[in-house]
């Protein structure tokens, strides 16, 4: 059971939270990323970093492309996993976002809404300057958040989703500030019970976050067509700053 501030080191760390979202949409990230490497005409020798990456599908696919690219994960598990990829050109680490990197980076991706899961707006800050501070000169970070604005208005309040054997049970709600999104399910002769926990930030606080890093906005996206973004009707909310 997961009640914590921290609650995505447990989460995260879990089988069930990759059963949950085993079909995520490969085709889409991959065209997202393709669109926006396009975009930003990054190098076959830039060095590329995957904050937050899961199990690696956005790094192994960027490195696919030719890329040197490094993958960084609170999740011992996904890491774990993520590391049978590795080649001379891809590496992963465990890595808490709200520490310092000790390597530089051309370029650094935070996709799929893997940022504001912390209670206080300074360890949101505190990511941001982390990414200010990997980036190398004239380097660039892209951050791919959801359109907070759009999920509150179309909030599904309860459904339950099927993966195998396994039924979830979920219940969303706007609380103070984030998106609480309860998920219980019985499973391995146990009941489980975990609260996934995101700030809804709009464009202008997440801004507002930039600047107190010492980064700023040079383009943003409502798509993984790169739109333009709209409050009302973009489905993601995409920046890349410096």
């Amino acid at each position: 059971m997961s009640t914590t501030k921290n609650w995505f080191k447990t989460w995260f760390n879990t089988s069930y939270y990759h059963i949950l979202y085993q079909n995520r949409n490969d085709e889409e990230a991959q065209y997202f990323i393709k669109n926006i490497i396009s975009f930003l005409k990054i190098k076959q020798d830039d060095t590329l970093l995957d904050l937050g990456c899961g199990k690696g599908r956005h790094s192994i696919y960027l490195n696919s492309l030719g890329f040197d690219v490094t993958g960084a994960d609170l999740s011992s598990n996904s890491i774990q996993h993520a590391k049978q990829f590795e080649n001379e050109h891809l590496h992963f680490f465990e890595h808490d976002m709200r520490d310092p990197f000790t390597s530089k980076f051309d370029t650094i991706f935070n996709l799929f809404t893997s940022f504001g899961f912390f209670e206080d707006d300074k360890e949101d800050i505190l990511v941001l300057t982390n990414i200010k501070n990997g980036l190398k000169k004239n380097g660039s970070a892209v951050i791919d958040f959801m359109n907070a604005q759009k999920v509150i208005a179309n909030l599904v309040p309860e459904e339950t989703v099927t993966r195998g054997t396994i039924d979830f049970h979920i219940k969303r709600r706007f609380e103070k500030g984030f998106i609480l999104k309860d998920i219980s399910f019985s499973a391995d002769s146990q009941e489980h019970h975990y609260t996934e926990r995101v700030k809804c930030l709009d464009y202008q606080k997440i801004e507002k976050f930039l600047e107190q890093a010492g980064l700023r906005v040079i383009n943003s996206f409502g798509d993984y067509d790169l739109s333009d973004f709209n409050s009302d009707n973009s489905n993601r909310l995409i920046l890349v700053v410096a």
